[in-house]
């Protein structure tokens, strides 16, 4: 890219042009080595346009109607005056490499408003279903001028604790009928809610829903241990009736007013900036380490050792690792 045209990039993205901003997602998802200069570049320029907006993550179980609260959310956060981004991070098609969950699709009345940002990512297998890069995306899109920013997991794996690490506030969707359900949430993901919206609470579901928060209820509260700091709330919604969104918001305002006047919400922002720099180094010394010719073929050679059972798998690990030092 020429001086100018970066430079023409960079101002669209500043002035909340849509078009400027998904090109500029594409430069940072994009695997040519000088295409991640140009995109490093870009978001350095941006840097103190970030930092201002609403970060929060979205996950549930498979079914629990992610697509249509999060549609319904961000349509009410919009008609209060709100710009909404929307990085929904899909799984990747094996035959093409390509999005297959079409999230345009899936949302298509906020996909249309003119207050809304709607980013579908290829996971292109990082971890736990989430794009490599959604971070960067998020910097943009705050640089955008986007003051609310959902991230959608693909709600299996490992997704929950990558997003879990780059918001302020994470949003945990369950279904109505707690009780098996209960037995099948991690205990991790539950201790990474921030608040807990039991979806679709409507016409028969309504009075298992009740049961459902106060099951959870319960469950919060001995995970937690009752301690001073923030204690998850467990509501229940309807995205179809369009009813307890306003709860929703209402709790994340809540839970960002009180991290910030106690200084917690930017030391979880530094927190995860100093994770995210660390995980990227612990990637690019292994990638860097793992390129190297002499390793590559030390590799090979362990793995037959170890097929033939004339090595353990440690002492083969140790001795390639002995290459470090040369």
């Amino acid at each position: 890219m020429t001086p100018e045209a970066l430079d023409a990039l960079v101002e669209g993205v500043a002035r909340g042009d849509r078009r400027s901003l998904a090109k500029a997602i594409t430069l940072v998802e994009s695997t040519r080595a000088d295409h991640r200069v140009f995109a490093q570049d870009v978001l350095e320029r941006l840097l103190p346009r970030t930092g201002k907006g609403a970060r929060i993550g979205i996950t549930g179980v498979p079914g629990v109607g992610k697509s249509t609260f999060i549609e319904t959310f961000g349509l009410f956060l919009v008609e209060r005056g709100h710009r909404v981004a929307v990085l929904a991070v899909d799984p990747t098609s094996s035959l093409s490499g390509g999005s297959i969950l079409g999230d345009k699709t899936r949302m298509p009345e906020l996909a249309v408003s003119e207050g809304a940002f709607i980013r579908p990512s290829p996971a292109r297998g990082s971890l736990g279903g989430v794009a490599a890069h959604t971070r960067e995306a998020l910097l943009l899109c705050e640089a955008a001028g986007y003051d609310v920013v959902l991230v959608e997991t693909v709600g299996v794996g490992q997704s929950e604790y990558v997003v879990a690490s780059m918001v302020d506030f994470f949003l945990l969707l369950l279904l109505p009928g707690g009780g098996d359900e209960l037995q099948g949430i991690k205990r991790g993901i539950l201790e990474l809610a921030d608040g807990v919206a039991v979806n679709k609470a409507d016409g028969e579901s309504r009075s298992l829903a009740g049961r459902t928060v106060a099951e959870y209820q319960g469950a919060l509260h001995l995970m937690r241990g009752g301690g001073t700091g923030w204690e998850p709330p467990v509501i229940e919604v309807s995205a179809l009736e369009r009813r307890g969104v306003d709860t929703v918001w209402a709790m994340i305002e809540k839970h960002h007013a009180e991290l910030g006047a106690r200084g917690d919400l930017e030391r979880k922002r530094a927190d995860q900036r100093h994770h995210w720099f660390k995980g990227l180094l612990d990637a690019g010394v292994r990638a860097h380490f793992l390129d190297r010719r002499d390793v590559v073929l030390a590799l090979v050679q362990a793995e037959r050792d170890i097929d033939a059972q004339r090595i353990t798998p440690t002492a083969a690990a140790l001795r390639v690792l002995a290459l470090l030092d040369r």
